[in-house]
């Protein structure tokens, strides 16, 4: 029998913690790497149907996933700054409960775990220990590496890389754009994050660390006053005593000798959408001044090149330099190097240490919305060491793939997601040996003659690639993981390295590195030893661990799959791939597993996914099956990207999936095809499931549609399992439940009457949209017909997900972290000490624990005795 094809995905949906708003996204949909399949030995790899119908069913993800976690922050209307400082402010002054919060995910995370080889995993890929994705990363000749998660702060190592320290978990957001050190040793920091993807959270401004080898950073190191608060950062560039910052809010600068004093806003290229201009409050405000690079000419700092764009296209995108009467006029003549809008999109400058070379990286809008390749329009050099060129082209697409690359299939080149994927470095004793980060590393070393992809996107696509479960991917070395951000160099005892951050954490390589015969590098180390935790998570299952005692945990992750932590585990797996979603985990068995990927792409285990391979030779030892409802097959039109899924708390075997429809099935994890799922409602045409719930057969589904702000609506549908008694109840705009994302349902289990309903986004003080109302917790006693608001002292913060304990108290994950409600209060504490990241869901252990999953700072438990709820 021949082997089955072994569907294989790995999503670049980008991730940030809380900070003050989300930036959503659009328009400029670009679409995925196609899946990929493990070969036999000695044939070809080739791209499969994603199973959502089609030959593009991957197209568009990346885009559908950013609007999709914006929308829940931000309609029906935008969010005007200084939200979320408000909301930390109120958290803080909250009571806390007591008890401390057990963290579980520091300890190494491999995602080429051999025992986790089954259909549906990435182990083997060659990427080693992974985190969550980093955004910047810099490092200095005296070992120091400082790494800049998108969600989980700001992490020092002293050796090189590894033994990880966070230093910024004193500031309200955890939420990093750039890092930058200056000529003194001093640390700067930009917060938000400037991926302009589906979890990029807005900072809190910049902060300076005088002497980062030791400190921490503080709020009191601010640069600036509120300035910049609500904004993303870029990209942090120095000239002369001065400091520019490329935010989505222009450009701005401040002096470095004195640092107090507000902020200067050298250019925005449409001041009306500023925050007090008069189109502030317009639903396109958040692009309209969206900055992305400062070059600086190293023979004079007054001469100065902003690189100004949204990444999928407007009017003022392009490069723009200072006339002679102190105006910012746009260039129209810089060689190679685009002046057209259409051409000028992200954009990425780096600037050799001696002068003599500028180097860039340009994303094209209009490439982006017609070129099914790629949106890169390539990689230049300005050989006169000026920022104003002239430029010449030294790379595309089609160059690059043809350097090593694992992405040389039509429809997905390097740079198919170079709006998101940027990053340069030039070798500071080389201005001709340079690396480029897109979704792979590339390095040429005589200055864009020659390139080689020495850090490929995986191994799968290689002759060295093999599944064998006693090497990590066969005979290729290492590679780092997909989608780079961030480049840097540092030395440590001596011997300078080119450090790497990308949506896995951080990888190093000996700055002049060996390479084989493919020209892929030899000598990639991942840093994330266990020590860093940034893993950004969606979704917590927890279930006894029948093998080894207490308990096994999972939980769905941005762009590194499932984790499996098993009760001995001293280093967690990866059972399933790509980008992790909603999560169901039987309580009395911890490797009875549905995970979904995307869309409600629902796959099922029944032994944790252990798997060392041997599926491939025969098909009947698969462990893990693809169970996906009917709604999976129209993608973004039939369900969310991260779809709910739900179990009756009355019947583990009862399932409930939102998409378009309710899904049901009572096979629990007994089941083997798509075709156990049945409809029981159809929620209308448009509309897409935003929360389930269940007990006893009783079903509520909330649901959007159109989810964004130009039009937003929700609703409740409330049923039996059955098919039977459903009706959508009647939630006008100006009732008590806010026009806002609908989040979370929760069912008392006595009376399944009794519901409690989750909301997100900010209240009314703060979104300009109709009906935003305020509150973020309502009950119903009467199955939804009538509701109150029990939000009582709750800071206004969005709502994300929540629990009723057996005792009848109430947890709810926000976020800013976790409130409880005790049985018999009204009103609300705050649970032990996080980090200021979003709390995704949370989820009630069978050993008596809350199980809390962060999106930037992993998983985390803590006792509910010890919160003083009596068990």
């Amino acid at each position: 029998m021949s082997a089955p094809l072994r569907t294989r995905r790995w999503l670049t949906i980008c991730a940030v913690a809380a900070t003050l708003g989300l930036v959503g996204s659009p328009a400029g949909a670009t679409p995925l790497h196609p899946p990929l399949v493990h070969p036999q030995p000695g044939s070809t790899i080739r791209p499969l149907d994603s199973g959502k119908g089609g030959d593009d069913g991957e197209a568009d993800e990346i885009q559908e996933g950013a609007d999709q976690r914006a929308e829940a922050r931000t309609s029906p209307g935008t969010v005007a700054p200084g939200a979320f400082g408000a909301a930390w402010n109120a958290l803080q002054a909250l009571p806390d409960t007591g008890g401390d919060w057990r963290h579980l995910t520091g300890l190494p995370y491999n995602s080429d775990d051999p025992r986790y080889r089954d259909v549906s995993s990435n182990s083997s890929a060659g990427m080693g220990n992974v985190t969550g994705r980093m955004a910047a990363v810099t490092a200095d000749d005296s070992g120091h590496v400082y790494a800049g998660s998108a969600g989980g702060g700001v992490w020092r190592s002293s050796v090189g890389g590894g033994q990880w320290q966070p230093i910024s978990d004193q500031l309200p957001t955890q939420a990093t754009g750039a890092l930058a050190l200056d000529a003194r040793g001093r640390l700067w920091l930009g917060t938000g994050e400037a991926t302009t993807s589906s979890d990029a959270y807005l900072g809190s401004g910049v902060y300076v660390l005088d002497h980062p080898a030791q400190g921490s950073f503080s709020a009191r190191s601010r640069v600036g006053g509120g300035e910049l608060d609500s904004t993303t950062i870029h990209e942090l560039r120095f000239g002369g005593d001065k400091v520019w910052a490329a935010t989505s809010k222009g450009v701005w600068s401040h002096s470095t000798t004195d640092l107090h004093g507000p902020w200067t806003l050298e250019y925005a290229p449409n001041p009306a959408y500023l925050p007090g201009g008069a189109l502030a409050n317009d639903p396109s405000a958040p692009y309209k001044n969206i900055t992305n690079d400062v070059a600086i000419d190293p023979q004079d700092p007054t001469k100065v090149v902003l690189a100004v764009g949204w990444r999928s296209g407007d009017t003022y995108n392009g490069f723009y330099s200072k006339t002679a009467d102190g105006s910012w006029q746009r260039l129209d003549s810089l060689g190679d190097l685009p002046a057209d809008a259409a051409d000028v999109g992200e954009v990425t400058f780096a600037r050799s240490a001696d002068g003599s070379r500028y180097y860039a990286i340009d994303q094209s809008p209009a490439l982006q919305a017609n070129n099914p390749d790629s949106s890169l329009d390539g990689i230049f050099v300005s050989k006169s060491g000026s920022p104003t060129g002239p430029w010449t082209r030294i790379a595309d697409d089609k160059k690059l793939a043809a350097a090593g690359s694992a992405l040389t299939t039509p429809g997905d080149l390097p740079g198919l997601q170079s709006w998101y994927d940027q990053s340069l470095q030039v070798d500071p004793t080389n201005p001709e040996h340079v690396y480029a980060g897109l979704e792979e590393v590339f390095e040429t070393s005589d200055g864009g003659s020659n390139w080689n992809t020495v850090g490929p996107y995986w191994n799968f696509n290689f002759p060295c690639w093999s599944i064998d479960p006693t090497k990590q991917s066969g005979s290729c070395p290492q590679t780092t993981h997909p989608d780079q951000h961030a480049l840097a160099v540092g030395s440590y005892r001596g011997k300078p390295y080119l450090f790497a951050g990308n949506d896995g954490g951080v990888y190093r390589r000996p700055l002049n590195g060996s390479v084989d015969a493919s020209g892929h590098g030899t000598d990639w180390a991942s840093l994330n030893d266990g020590t860093i935790d940034t893993l950004q998570y969606y979704s917590v299952g927890v279930g006894k661990d029948l093998g080894y005692g207490g308990v096994s945990v999972t939980g769905g992750l941005q762009d590194n799959g499932q984790s499996m932590l098993r009760g001995r585990d001293t280093v967690m797996g990866s059972n399933f791939g790509g980008d992790g979603g909603d999560t169901l985990t039987d309580p009395a068995n911890g490797c009875d597993i549905a995970q979904e990927y995307v869309y409600l792409a629902i796959n099922v285990t029944q032994n944790c996914a252990v798997n060392d391979g041997s599926y491939l030779t025969d098909p009947g030892k698969a462990t893990t099956f693809p169970v996906a409802p009917p709604d999976n097959a129209l993608a973004g039109a039939g369900a969310r990207f991260v779809a709910p899924l739900a179990a009756d708390q009355h019947n583990g075997s009862l399932w409930i999936a939102g998409g378009r429809h309710v899904w049901v099935q009572n096979q629990g994890y007994a089941i083997r095809s798509s075709t156990a799922w049945t409809s029981a409602f159809d929620l209308g045409a448009g509309h897409v499931a935003t929360a389930v719930a269940a007990s006893g057969g009783k079903v509520y589904a909330a649901w959007c549609g159109p989810c964004d702000s130009q039009g937003f609506a929700r609703g409740i549908a409330v049923g039996n399992a059955d098919g039977t008694g459903w009706q959508q109840l009647n939630l006008p705009v100006d009732a008590t439940v806010p026009n806002r994302y609908l989040s979370g349902l929760a069912i008392d289990p006595a009376d399944a009457d009794h519901v409690y309903l989750t909301v997100n986004g900010f209240s009314r003080q703060w979104t300009s949209g109709p009906g935003a109302g305020v509150g973020h917790v309502f009950e119903s006693k009467d199955a939804g017909a009538h509701w109150s608001d029990i939000s009582a002292n709750l800071p206004d913060a969005p709502a994300d997900s929540l629990v009723v304990t057996k005792a009848g108290g109430l947890a709810l994950a926000t976020d800013l972290g976790v409130l409880y409600r005790g049985p018999g209060r009204t009103t609300w504490q705050r649970v032990g000490e996080l980090p200021a990241v979003a709390v995704d869901q949370l989820e009630l252990g069978p050993d008596g624990r809350l199980y809390a999953a962060t999106h930037g700072r992993g998983l985390w438990s803590i006792s509910l005795r010890d919160c003083g709820e009596q068990q």
